[in-house]
């Protein structure tokens, strides 16, 4: 099945700690059905010295489940769910379905 969600989306967060906050797609582990979203699901680490590193509390994101993401809409920035469509030169876009706008291309 062609991926919903890619790499550079703009997403919003439905549910959980950050739901209604969006940010953009930083990459996608299909294998574990997450992503990793800037500014979500942001967590702060405390992290040992080391030759290459400085120590201390450093904040990173974690993967957040697909599930719980939907693209922003191109129009207004609202979630949308995506459809596929097949150009007349043949390509397959994905479209919002919310305002029918294209999504990529």
């Amino acid at each position: 099945m062609a991926a919903k969600i890619k790499k550079g989306d703009k997403v919003v967060v439905l549910t959980g700690r950050d739901s209604g906050k969006s940010g953009e797609v930083l990459q996608v582990i299909p294998k574990e059905n997450r992503a990793v979203v800037r500014g979500v699901n942001v967590v702060r680490k405390h992290q040992k010295q080391t030759m290459q590193q400085e120590g201390g509390i450093i904040s990173k994101e974690l993967p957040i489940q697909l599930s719980n993401l939907a693209v922003a809409d191109p129009k207004d920035g609202k979630p949308t769910r995506v459809g596929f469509k097949i150009m007349d030169d043949g390509r397959k876009v994905r479209y919002a379905k919310r305002s029918g706008d294209l999504i990529d291309g």
